[in-house]
């Protein structure tokens, strides 16, 4: 060994470092993270310090499942590996941390012993300090950045700064004036009610920002309500912590003070509904209206009935409640005047149908469509105990069979993650087979429930018709044979 280091670009690669006896020191790391690129200096130098180990670098994004193998959650991040087991971790900008470690993990000092920098050698020495200083200057007290595989370094910095915008930040569908899920009004009101600023990101405006946010969350529907840049969580959560007077505290052990604002209106004592004394409804029929939402714990106001829709949009919401099997009341809103205008002043929401959920108001067609596509809607349903929730098995089946062809991978298509993914995607695409993906990266239920389900221990995974076919191998063979086109058209 040179007391070099080496960057590793596959796991592979990687195990066959391990099967050495030497030390193996690895440095989890990403190119648009400052600290990173100061912790690689010190990396650098440490390994012609310390020639006998092996200091291998892991670009964190780029190598999502070794990201994974090693739980790195954040960049910088080191491990320490000596006979093929993990023996200490570093995560952090930490210089004289790090030297410490590598010394002692190497043996050139006793466990109960600190290494000095000076003492560690003529490279590592004046590197560290210097490290020390210009962290300091550059970041202050952060010394390490979270890191999400699967997403680009742009994209969480984009999501990072819209975090960090307002100190109170929903992300939300729609805008605080026009909130297109009832969802979001319902906390858009709980913020009002608490009287603080707060900024708002409408996600229904950036698709790339709503995926992205799933993922850095780590919190699969929306609303999202931030404090101070830390989650809060979404509707359900801010509800709860605001009728036990929780997230009153929160706010006041963060520093944020309640404001008086003419903007700024809330419901009164003695107007529960929160029906406002500008909405133009007398109370008669704001109880009869309040009745009606709630007669059903879903509850559809619709042109027509469920058998004889009167417009597409009506139509197209039925048919997708009744994919989801969900039993449900409906108020043909044609057929009572008051009704179909007192609900828009109720709502604040203009157009039919109108879904509601245990009383709040979902959206109309257009939201309900994309909840059903994304499968917000039924994880809504089952949250609300309006339906079963699917066992793992029931979700993987209906994943198989979500399309004709259907491919479990690492990355998507246009961004595979892993070679193997990215040969099965390049096969498929040069026969002119249409298929449907499911990047498993994204979720690990689905990812270790499938290797069970069907008994097939690596990804990718390509079924077709809800059947396994195989993995890379058996794929390229099928390809190779002139049989890929025919076995997926049978």
């Amino acid at each position: 060994m040179s007391g070099s280091v080496k960057d590793v670009q596959s796991k592979a690669e990687l195990d066959g470092l391990l099967r050495s006896d030497a030390l193996v020191i690895l440095h989890f790391w990403a190119s648009w993270c400052e600290a990173s690129k100061h912790m690689d200096q010190v990396f650098s130098h440490l390994a012609t310090d310390f020639p006998h180990a092996h200091f291998v670098r892991v670009e964190a994004e780029e190598q999502p499942e070794l990201s994974e193998a090693y739980s790195v959650s954040a960049v910088p991040y080191f491990v320490f590996i000596k006979d093929g087991k993990t023996v200490d971790t570093l995560e952090g900008a930490d210089p004289s941390s790090l030297a410490n470690k590598v010394a002692k993990a190497s043996g050139a000092i006793n466990a109960g012993e600190p290494a000095a920098p000076a003492s560690l050698g003529m490279a590592a020495g004046a590197t560290i300090i210097e490290t020390v200083r210009e962290l300091a200057r550059d970041n202050g007290s952060a010394t390490q950045i979270k890191v999400h595989p699967g997403l680009s370094g742009a994209l969480q910095k984009k999501i990072q700064q819209l975090i960090d915008s307002n100190p109170i930040m929903l992300f939300m569908k729609g805008s605080p004036e026009e909130p297109k899920c009832g969802f979001s009004r319902k906390v858009v009101d709980i913020l009002k009610e608490e009287n603080v600023k707060f900024g708002s990101f409408d996600i229904l405006s950036d698709n790339e920002i709503r995926e992205g946010l799933k993922k850095f969350s780590n919190w699969p529907t929306f609303p999202q309500l931030y404090c101070k840049g830390e989650l809060l969580g979404g509707s359900d959560i801010a509800i709860a912590m605001h009728e036990s007077g929780e997230l009153k505290e929160v706010f006041r052990d963060h520093g944020i003070e309640s404001i008086v604002s003419n903007e700024v209106k809330t419901a009164k004592p003695d107007n529960p509904d929160g029906i406002s004394e500008n909405s133009g409804l007398n109370a008669a029929l704001a109880s009869r209206l309040k009745m009606l939402v709630n007669s059903s714990p879903v509850m559809l106001f619709m042109k027509g009935k469920p058998d004889e829709p009167k417009c597409g949009f009506s139509h197209k919401v039925v048919e997708i409640l009744r994919e989801e099997n969900v039993n449900f009341e409906s108020f043909d809103i044609l057929s009572d005047g008051e009704v179909r205008q007192g609900l828009k002043d109720y709502s604040k929401w203009s157009s039919y149908p109108q879904l509601y959920i245990k009383g709040e108001l979902i959206g109309g067609s257009d939201i309900v469509l994309q909840m059903h596509r994304s499968g917000e809607l039924r994880k809504s349903l089952e949250n609300k105990g309006i339906i079963k929730k699917d066992t793992i098995e029931d979700r993987l089946k209906k994943l198989t069979c979500s399309s004709p062809v259907m491919l479990f991978m690492k990355g998507t298509p246009d961004a595979p993650k892993c070679g193997f993914s990215s040969k099965v995607v390049n096969a498929l695409e040069e026969e002119g087979i249409d298929f449907g993906s499911f990047d498993i990266l994204t979720d690990e239920e689905v990812r270790q429930g499938l290797k069970a389900y069907s008994n097939w221990p690596t990804f990718p995974q390509l079924y077709y018709k809800g059947e396994l076919i195989g993995g890379c191998d058996i794929v390229l063979e099928l390809k190779n044979n002139g049989e890929l086109k025919s076995t997926l058209s049978e």
